[in-house]
């Protein structure tokens, strides 16, 4: 039987290079060589008897027989993790594996979390902070909180809550450049999380003119935005639940407070296999009823 089985670290190196759609990038997150990937990739072709990818100048693409098998592999070693964490935890005990974008985790999360911890201490809870990357939502973890539209494909997930987008600036700022009517918005620097598209949608839905939408920075991530409007650089336009904590402080103000629903929400994401677990549904069950009750 296992004489059949493809050499097993040729299929992990396979299955990186395949979600990557390159070499080099496989090479780095398995910290080995591009040469090494190459000679692993060129030993499955030969196991196989078939060509795995097309090499385009610069560009790598899978041939029909490689897109298949990337697809089955993908299940199989996605399984394989499954289990493995599985067995893993039921001999750790009481282990809960949360991963958190880092927004989330400084603005709600690691402030609330003393509270889960009295409810459950026998619970040993580990955080890990990611990136928005959805390949992997729950690659080595129990739980994940995510931000989205809640279509996770082969994933439980609940929505924590609706939340509207709001206008912030810091005190400091707002004494400088008072904004005590909408059209005052034109005097002040618009700070972008991502894309412009929010306060796009935002200037359109308040009807107003003279909005300068392409000047301001774009930050990557949310904190990052809010950290600039603390420091007075513009105002920011953003979900309130990861403002709060700064709102908690007196660090920024709520200039404006809209009906305008962010089109994405945070939600807590599961595995169907792992929802029975005790410490994954004592978390489910008290994430969802804080977050409503202290928001």
């Amino acid at each position: 039987m296992y004489k059949r089985l493809p050499p097993l670290n040729a299929l992990k190196v396979f299955e990186s290079a395949a979600r990557h759609l390159s070499f080099t990038k496989a090479a780095d997150e398995l910290f080995v060589t591009q040469a090494a990937v190459s000679h692993q990739i060129k030993l499955l072709e030969e196991f196989l008897g078939t060509a795995l990818f097309i090499r385009k100048n610069r560009a790598l693409a899978l041939t029909e027989q490689g897109s298949a098998y990337f697809y089955d592999i993908n299940i199989i070693l996605r399984r394989l993790v499954e289990v493995t964490q599985k067995l893993r935890h039921d001999q750790q005990g009481l282990a809960l594996t949360i991963k958190v974008p880092q927004t989330f985790g400084l603005a709600w999360l690691v402030p609330q979390l003393s509270e889960f911890n009295r409810l459950y201490p026998d619970i040993e809870v580990n955080i890990q902070g990611f990136d928005y990357d959805e390949s992997d939502i729950l690659a080595d973890a129990d739980v994940a909180i995510f931000y989205g539209k809640g279509d996770w494909k082969g994933l439980k997930s609940q929505r924590l809550l609706e939340e509207r987008l709001s206008i912030f600036a810091s005190p400091k700022l707002l004494q400088q450049k008072p904004l005590n009517q909408l059209a005052d918005l034109a005097q002040h620097n618009l700070l972008h999380i991502h894309t412009r598209e929010n306060w796009q949608r935002m200037i359109a839905y308040l009807k107003l003119d003279g909005i300068n939408l392409h000047h301001g920075a774009i930050f990557s991530h949310t904190f990052m935005a809010l950290q600039a409007a603390l420091h007075g650089q513009g105002v920011v336009l953003a979900n309130k639940i990861l403002a709060q904590q700064y709102i908690n402080d007196g660090a920024l103000t709520e200039v404006f407070s809209t009906d305008v629903v962010d089109p994405k929400s945070f939600y807590v994401v599961y595995h169907p296999n792992y929802s029975d677990k005790m410490q994954t549904v004592s978390f489910i069950n008290w994430i969802v009823e804080h977050i409503q009750q202290h928001h």
